[in-house]
């Protein structure tokens, strides 16, 4: 199984704790798939929620323009359906609800010539466990470089 990973939110792991993952396909467009090849989309910014029709949604991810492309280009940050089974959409749509959980992507990868998209619920950090989390940091790169006393 071949899995190649595009990009990943790094910026995700910073301001939430990531309590569950989960994979889902993605639906694109045209030459979506094209940029995306080309490790050029962006989810910084990007957010999950949940429709009505009880589907799910990433919105604010930024596939830019294929340069290539003709007049048929897509538009950079639509809002794409995510494919899952009903009854995960409908548990992580409730875990939303009851909790106060946020959906967040955390990475957009190939699984052989499929484009998948890792989803997380995730629980906002407060200030003072981002820099918990910076200390961590900290002290494993120095222990790894032998200077820590």
């Amino acid at each position: 199984m071949g899995i190649k990973i595009i990009v990943k939110n790094k910026r995700a792991f910073y301001d939430y704790q990531i309590l569950e993952v989960v994979e889902a396909g993605l639906v694109l467009k045209g030459t979506e798939i094209k940029v995306i090849r080309l490790g050029k989309v962006q989810i910084n910014d990007a957010y999950i929620s949940v429709d009505k029709n009880e589907e799910l949604w990433i919105q604010n991810m930024l596939v830019p323009h294929y340069e290539f492309g003709n007049i048929h280009n897509h538009e950079e940050k639509r809002k794409r359906k995510l494919l899952l089974k009903k009854d995960e959409i409908k548990k992580i749509d409730h875990r939303m609800r009851a909790e106060g959980l946020t959906c967040v992507p955390t990475k957009i990868y190939f699984k052989e010539s499929l484009v998948k998209i890792e989803i997380g619920l995730a629980k906002g950090k407060k200030l003072y466990d981002k820099r918990e989390s910076i200390k961590k940091k900290d002290i494993e790169r120095k222990i790894k470089q032998g200077r820590y006393e």
